[in-house]
């Protein structure tokens, strides 16, 4: 059982947009939630783990490369209902900007289906999470 479906309460997550000679790194999610979409690495906070310490492994976790956070490139809540009404998903994700330190990427295959790097019209298109232009775009000038 998924004890993040139907939620008492939101999750704290983290995403890392990680630039790299202008392009950024971009997964499309591979497992049950968010499948096909297009989006930035990252996961659930652990308990103990700050939002830094959480967005390294994250980032790891699914596409095995190292970064550096530099700064924090905004935020997304994602609340989804279903068909009822009743709030299913509740995600408050706290966005990095973040440099690549190295490593060459790689989906982790229970959860990532696509690992690239990608300049950001690249996404024009795409089926992608909401605000992620502007999060790059964000990160991206913080970087």
């Amino acid at each position: 059982m998924d004890d993040r479906a139907y939620p008492t309460r939101p999750f704290l997550a983290v995403s890392a947009a990680v630039i790299q000679d202008s392009k950024v790194l971009i997964v499309r999610r591979g497992g049950t939630f968010g499948r096909g979409v297009y989006t930035l690495p990252g996961g659930v906070v652990e308990a103990g783990e700050t939002l830094t310490q959480a967005v390294i492994r994250e980032v790891r976790e699914e596409t095995g490369i190292a970064i550096e956070p530099v700064a924090l490139a905004g935020y997304r809540e994602m609340i989804q209902r279903d068909e009822a009404g009743k709030i299913s998903r509740h995600f408050v994700i706290v966005c990095f900007a973040a440099r690549w330190i190295g490593g060459e990427p790689v989906p982790e295959p229970s959860e990532i289906d696509e690992v690239a790097w990608r300049r950001p019209e690249e996404l024009d298109g795409l089926k992608t999470t909401a605000g992620l232009r502007e999060i790059i775009a964000d990160a991206m000038q913080k970087l």
